[in-house]
């Protein structure tokens, strides 16, 4: 298992290391979640927009609309996809 020790920037941001990032496949403008265990440890996950998005680039017609590519999405997958736009969106106006 590998061990890496960062510190908490003052704005509560951290970078990521390098090796964590390859090994794991991050990659900029991912949507990470972090969920909270029992034990008071932290779980950092990539979470997946859309398990099938290439298929969908086959199927677009030129009136597809990104509403209706949002309604072929489960729930979850628009929370997702919505909360991304959202981080995408916000860091245009920084």
């Amino acid at each position: 298992m590998l061990k890496i020790y960062r510190v908490l920037g003052e704005k509560g941001r951290i970078t990521i290391p390098y090796e964590i990032r390859q090994r794991i496949g991050f990659r900029y403008n991912d949507v990470l979640s972090f969920t909270e265990l029992d034990d008071g440890s932290v779980v950092v996950r990539k979470e997946k927009i859309c398990d099938n998005c290439n298929e969908f680039a086959e199927e677009f017609e030129e009136n597809y609309t990104l509403e209706d590519f949002l309604d072929s999405l489960s729930e979850e997958e628009q929370r997702d996809a919505l909360l991304h736009l959202s981080l995408l969106w916000a860091e245009k106006f920084k």
